[in-house]
């Protein structure tokens, strides 16, 4: 008995000890977890739990050379409520008036928003959706209405913020301000992202139910800082004026699409660029940036380029004759025809140009350069029309130019290029090459943008860029001016020629599509005009390119896209006439000298409380508020008409106004 007392003793000996083993080994497994693993496990939780979410910043503002805005950032926010955080008391004393702000500006019922918030408050939904893409002005708003002005922690009012890009203008030179995003980086703003993009900032949020992340602090833990600005030398009068002119022409002749392009002459500004191309349903809008991009063959536009050739390497002269026969002429077994009937006889070189004759060309050079075609085509690369011209906006076209041993070259080859076949050119190169004629004989390289700035301060200024101070001599640019002012007063441009205003230029026409089996009973063709104004001391160049217009309808160059060449020129010519007539006049009245004596005296003032800017111009105002410290935002464009921060308020330096 006394043994088997001893035997159950020892028995539960051992479990007490095996028990406090066990636990000695829990209880130092728990302090190891706690104090040595702690810190790793937390991290793991924390990683788990919480995220740095980026907060990106708004890109810098895309401007016309005269302040008006193309591209713009704007803030847009989702606004989401934590049903659950808020007081009881709180949330039954005002849940009914917020859900009757709530219906006033997102719509739905008063009942059915508090039936929603309830809802959610009941099954413990922290991150309730309540609207999406609202503007600042609402979001400012609706962060004033009853349990979201507690704020965050006592209102559960959650704001996520984003930016949008918006065009305020619209549509103006849309494929050439481009954008920067999962389509691509075209245009201005792909070429100049690193300016534009700022510096993104970070937001700390926390894991909670259903794979959602809530914003742990009302603030962010790093600000973003945005972008600079781009003041392109876009105007927005001849871009509205080049615009128009073109699409009034694509829908009278029923075009695909077409391109203008206007150039400061002395500066390679671009003024205007337009791109228009037909959708399915019959309307025209900024397709793609045919200007920059679209290589073809030239056709008679080409021939100015022959002619400066010529001229240059002594083998003709503008008085040389050349026999063009009845309008047809067969070399290397095949035909080559002019478009006038009978044909133009005898003529000189220069009034081949004038008339636009293929024969002529295809004689002049063949019969000259045959025995040396190397001299002709190292020639025209010489003058740089074999290279791109190294613009900062993606997918220039690729010129090309073959010469003897290439594919593409032939017996045909010298007389085809010519008069502007079997070689390809983008409209930009071709409008440099005229412009460089314009420019006495100076290429320079198409600009599209004047400056950065931030914060309305010049970081970095682009200037001229010469690509070949003189391509040719004095004394060709000379005949080629002569030449080119006689295509309008005389020759195949003589339709736009008008007594009070010079212009100087060459049509072109050139077949397309030509090798489809079809094309003698569907036949289609490139219509161009290329040139400058006024033709004596030249302000501008432009060329104007239309593709397929409807043949019955016409096609040659001089009917087709001449005519949008002279609107655009006239228009501009009459605008910047009254406007040099304004600037020229100088004005002095008592009351606006006071008016200015009274602003520069408020202007240099210390100014502690926000202005009423109301009824100023955009500009002025934005001007104004950001020198005063603040971040301006604004929508539309001409005077203020609205300011979200009330006159006389307190001035907080960086805190931001919205401008309507």
């Amino acid at each position: 008995m006394a043994a088997t007392k001893k035997g159950i003793l020892n028995k539960l000996y051992f479990v007490f000890v095996f028990i406090t083993l066990f636990l000695v080994a829990i209880i130092f497994k728990l302090t190891d977890i706690q104090f040595d693993e702690g810190e790793r496990y937390r991290e793991m939780s924390e990683h788990l739990t919480l995220k740095n979410d980026t907060i990106f910043a708004n890109r810098g503002n895309v401007f016309s050379a005269d302040g008006s805005l193309l591209a713009t950032s704007m803030s847009q926010f989702e606004i989401r409520m934590d049903a659950f955080t808020v007081d009881g008391e709180e949330f039954e004393k005002n849940i009914r008036s917020l859900s009757v702000e709530l219906s006033k500006m997102l719509g739905t019922s008063a009942s059915q928003w508090e039936n929603k918030i309830r809802k959610a408050r009941t099954n413990k939904n922290r991150y309730l959706l309540i609207a999406r893409k609202l503007g600042y002005t609402d979001y400012m708003k609706i962060k004033s209405f009853p349990i979201f002005n507690l704020g965050m922690y006592k209102g559960g009012f959650i704001a996520e913020q984003s930016t949008v890009r918006a065009h305020p203008l619209g549509k103006v030179a849309a494929r050439t301000i481009g954008y920067d995003d999962y389509r691509g980086a075209p245009g201005i703003e792909g070429a100049y992202r690193d300016y534009l993009n700022g510096k993104f900032g970070w937001r700390l949020k926390q894991k909670i139910a259903k794979g959602q992340w809530k914003p742990i602090n009302d603030t962010n833990e790093k600000e973003p800082i945005d972008g600079k600005d781009i003041v392109t030398t876009i105007d927005i009068n001849i871009q509205d004026i080049a615009h128009h002119s073109l699409l009034r022409q694509l829908e009278i002749y029923e075009a695909d699409h077409g391109c203008v392009v206007v150039m400061e002459t002395k500066t390679g500004e671009i003024k205007a660029i337009s791109n228009l191309g037909k959708n399915t349903n019959g309307n025209y809008y900024e397709r793609l940036n045919y200007a920059v991009g679209e290589s073809n063959e030239p056709g008679s536009a080409f021939k100015v380029m022959s002619m400066v050739v010529a001229l240059e390497s002594k083998v003709i002269d503008t008085s040389t004759m050349v026999d063009t026969g009845t309008g047809k002429y067969i070399i290397h077994g095949r035909s080559i025809s002019d478009s006038h009937r009978g044909g133009f006889g005898n003529i000189s070189a220069a009034r081949a140009l004038e008339v636009s004759s293929n024969i002529g060309f295809a004689r002049l050079i063949e019969e000259n350069f045959a025995q040396n075609p190397e001299k002709f085509i190292n020639s025209l690369r010489g003058m740089h029309l074999n290279e791109k011209l190294g613009l900062p906006i993606k997918g220039e076209g690729k010129p090309e130019i073959p010469g003897p041993g290439d594919k593409k070259w032939s017996k045909n080859a010298l007389p085809s290029i010519a008069y502007g076949y079997n070689l390809s050119l983008t409209p930009l190169q071709i409008l440099t090459f005229y412009n460089a004629i314009a420019n006495n004989g100076e290429m320079v390289k198409p600009r599209f943008v004047k400056e950065i700035r931030s914060h309305a301060k010049n970081i970095e200024s682009f200037g001229k860029e010469v690509i070949d101070p003189a391509i040719c001599s004095k004394e060709t640019i000379d005949k080629i001016h002569e030449m080119l002012k006689n295509v309008v007063v005389r020759g195949t441009g003589k339709k736009l020629y008008a007594e009070n205003f010079s212009m100087a230029g060459k049509t072109g026409t050139a077949r397309t599509e030509y090798w489809k089996e079809d094309w003698d009973t569907n036949r289609f063709y490139i219509s161009s005009f290329t040139g400058y104004f006024p033709a004596e001391n030249p302000k501008y160049s432009c060329i104007v390119v239309i593709h397929k217009p409807k043949a019955q309808t016409g096609y040659y160059g001089a009917d087709v896209s001449g005519p949008v060449f002279k609107d655009i020129a006239q228009k501009i010519y009459a605008s910047k006439s009254e406007i040099d007539k304004i600037d020229n006049a100088s004005p002095h009245f008592k009351s606006i000298e006071n008016d200015y004596n009274t602003y520069f005296t408020i202007s240099n003032r210390e100014i502690d409380s926000m202005p009423n800017v109301k009824g100023m111009p955009g500009m002025d105002a934005i001007s104004l508020l950001e020198n005063l410290g603040l971040k301006v935002s604004y929508t539309g464009n001409g005077k203020v008409a609205g300011q979200s921060l009330n006159a006389g308020a307190k001035i907080i330096k960086g805190s931001t106004i919205i401008l309507n």
